[in-house]
């Protein structure tokens, strides 16, 4: 039995593609394995991704209702500011008030400490200081 040249050449070909399948074959089952490891890992992910969105969902409308009362709380506060504002202004002027009293009462204190005024002129001082006092207060010159 004589082969042939071809025939030789084919069954080297032939055994070459053997061993090559052999070694392919582990890289292929490898492959495989960790095709599904990428999968179980994507499902995962995808699991994860959705739970966490349900999560900012609920977030989310929490926040949306804490906003929103927030909002009505700052306008109640902007509405008990502005009734408030009255009064502040009444105590401030109130206290400039007593200011010029208290400047009044230390003028008079120094003038009636000098003694130069009498009994009459000390009465018409105090009548004059209230008379202008008044004036001022009205807007009066």
């Amino acid at each position: 039995m004589t082969i042939s040249y071809g025939a030789l050449a084919g069954l080297i070909a032939a055994i070459a593609f053997l061993i090559l399948v052999l070694f392919t074959i582990p890289m292929l089952v490898r492959t495989a394995k960790l095709l599904k490891k990428t999968s179980a890992t994507i499902q995962t992910t995808n699991e994860s991704m959705k739970k966490i969105s349900e999560d900012m969902d609920g977030l989310m409308d929490q926040t949306s209702d804490l906003l929103d009362k927030t909002n009505d709380l700052m306008t109640d506060v902007n509405g008990k500011m502005k009734t408030l504002d009255p009064v502040v202004k009444a105590a401030a002027d109130l206290g400039e008030s007593v200011s010029e009293l208290n400047d009044s009462s230390k003028k008079i204190a120094k003038r009636f400490s000098s003694n130069h005024l009498s009994r009459t002129g000390l009465i018409s001082s105090i009548a004059a200081t209230a008379f202008a006092r008044r004036k001022r207060r009205r807007g009066e010159n």
